[in-house]
């Protein structure tokens, strides 16, 4: 599952992934996704479902401590877990700020951190229910704030069939006619709301500054996007920087680490300047920075169920 930092605008000027048939065929089945009315509708029922908690209505979600029971019964069965200074973390409204690695890593989080408060996350809304078992599970466990949104294979797609790829013309058409960049007005507006009327109810965020999955152990894909230390901002809640450590390279009964670090607490306002943002960014990469391993080495272990566990979440 892919799970993202809110949505921005920084997609179009990323570097773009190689058009391997592997990533054309991602492309093809992401867009169908995009075009399937029983997802569009997913989508749909579920922001205006965490919209209702304005309006004081109950949003159908699995209690936390059995969403964690379940997650955690999984995850043991396949790796080895350590948790750090889980202590950390308060008990009341905060944003846990994690490195993202792997698809894996918001299931991990929500395994192993306490259920109070009630966590959600951001996720891609295609990457979450391309199958019919990810539609299965997430119909009743709740918790996720799907993001409807433009992928960069897609983008890299687009661009070589301006650029005369005869091939991808017709993929490149039907992208731009059906999948949506996430990065329009009312989509940012509503994901605000959802976002900060969750932290407002007590509840809390596990949020990826990085906006993307990093392609490294130990090290940040910078500069990290605005949108997490905003939400701490306005909403005045404290950042709880997480570092993921072993999650790049999945294999049977690999260890994987959370390492928790001190809570970061900055005055709230609601309309906060360039100036407060830039401060807080920086306090939240320097915390990330130093939880991360600074020579991390891959285990040289049998990787047994590699590609499995590194694809099944596709």
């Amino acid at each position: 599952m892919k799970s993202n930092d809110q949505p921005e605008s920084s997609t179009l000027t990323e570097t773009l992934p190689a058009l391997t048939t592997a990533t054309i065929k991602r492309v093809q089945e992401g867009v169908a996704a995009a075009g399937d009315r029983s997802v569009r509708e997913i989508i749909a029922k579920t922001l205006t479902g965490l919209e209702a908690r304005h309006e004081g209505l109950i949003e159908p979600r699995v209690n936390a401590g059995i969403r964690r029971f379940v997650l955690r019964s999984l995850i043991h069965a396949i790796f080895r877990v350590r948790v750090e200074n889980s202590e950390k973390i308060p008990q009341t409204s905060a944003i846990l700020a994690a490195n993202h690695l792997h698809h894996i890593d918001p299931l991990l989080l929500l395994a192993e951190i306490s259920t109070k408060p009630h966590y959600y996350i951001v996720g891609d809304a295609r990457t979450l229910y391309n199958k019919w078992w990810k539609r299965f599970i997430l119909s009743f466990a709740g918790g996720v704030i799907p993001l409807a949104r433009i992928w960069k294979e897609e983008v890299a797609v687009v661009q070589a069939a301006k650029a005369g790829r005869q091939d991808l013309s017709e993929l490149a058409q039907t992208i731009e006619s059906t999948v949506p960049t996430g990065g329009d007005i009312p989509t940012l507006r509503q994901i605000d709301r959802i976002v900060l009327g969750i932290l407002a109810q007590g509840d809390g965020m596990i949020l990826f500054p990085e906006g993307r999955l990093g392609d490294t152990e130990g090290q940040l894909h910078l500069p990290l996007k605005r949108g997490t230390v905003i939400y701490a901002l306005r909403a005045g809640v404290p950042i709880v920087p997480v570092a993921l450590i072993g999650t790049h390279d999945l294999y049977l009964r690999k260890e994987l680490t959370l390492r928790i670090g001190e809570p970061l607490h900055f005055a709230q306002t609601t309309r906060p300047n360039r100036q407060e943002v830039d401060i807080a960014l920086e306090k939240l990469q320097a915390a990330m920075e130093a939880l991360l391993p600074k020579d991390y080495q891959e285990p040289t272990d049998i990787k047994l169920l590699r590609y499995f566990l590194n694809h099944m979440l596709w």
